[in-house]
């Protein structure tokens, strides 16, 4: 799980307030809710201002911290994987509070059905909502991308140059039955913050393990809360990074 209070556009964003709990908590125990998942690791960065998000993370929730580069992220994430020993990894952005163990299961069971699988994610050609994003992936394909890779955006997104090459690696992606791949269930702004808030208000008084499905029901119920965070573009940061290596 890559995290970070440094985010510009809504700093220190991870521990901001939903329903009770820092964001970054929702993330983990919905993340630990999976079948599969054996550790959380949380990968954050060197930097002075990410020793308030390390300290939290160990003395509140357990759970282990590897610090690396700010910007390199593929870096920071083999150096978290080796110090876990994570055969298969799932990538998990820290800023998607409705992460949801059974979409995460469905990608690390293809990997498990099938050996000859580098990775399989949600992405490709995506169908879910953004925030529900999934990556799954063998060490073996990630240590690769890490000797292999030399652009800032394979770099700073981790996994491009894996699926930017489908000739070296296998890929697959899964889908979900209806394309809602516009709907914006990640926090990077502050009206993103206030749609999380609304849904966690109405869907997590009793269960903050609530589905996703339970969350596209009420979205559907109540088209008026996606227009609070409307507009915005899909994979805004990976797509800036790519412009600024083609100016």
């Amino acid at each position: 799980m890559q995290a970070r209070l440094g985010s510009s556009r809504l700093p220190g964003k991870v521990l901001l307030d939903i329903e009770g709990r820092p964001l970054i908590r929702h993330v983990v125990e919905r993340c630990a809710a999976s079948k599969y998942i054996e550790e959380i690791v949380v990968a954050t960065t060197e930097e002075a201002v990410d020793d308030r998000l390390a300290r939290y993370l160990g003395a509140e929730l357990n759970v282990p911290v590897f610090r690396g580069s700010t910007d390199d992220v593929l870096s920071r994430f083999i150096g978290a994987a080796r110090q876990s020993g994570a055969d298969i990894i799932v990538r998990i952005t820290a800023d998607d509070p409705l992460k949801d163990a059974a979409v995460i299961d469905e990608g690390i069971e293809a990997l498990l059905a099938d050996p000859a699988l580098d990775y399989c994610s949600n992405t490709l050609n995506p169908t879910f909502p953004e925030g529900l994003d999934i990556e799954v992936f063998r060490f073996s394909a990630l240590e690769r991308a890490d000797r292999e890779a030399r652009l800032a955006s394979e770099r700073e997104h981790v996994t491009p140059y894996i699926w930017k090459n489908p000739d070296l690696f296998q890929v697959r992606n899964f889908e979900y039955p209806e394309n809602i791949s516009d709907w914006r269930l990640t926090v990077d702004k502050p009206d993103d913050l206030e749609l999380m808030r609304a849904i966690f208000a109405a869907l997590g008084k009793t269960n903050n393990l609530f589905s996703y499905r339970d969350v596209i029901a009420l979205l559907k119920q109540k088209p008026e809360l996606r227009e609070i965070n409307a507009g915005t573009q899909r994979n805004e940061g990976y797509l800036k990074s790519v412009h600024e290596e083609n100016l």
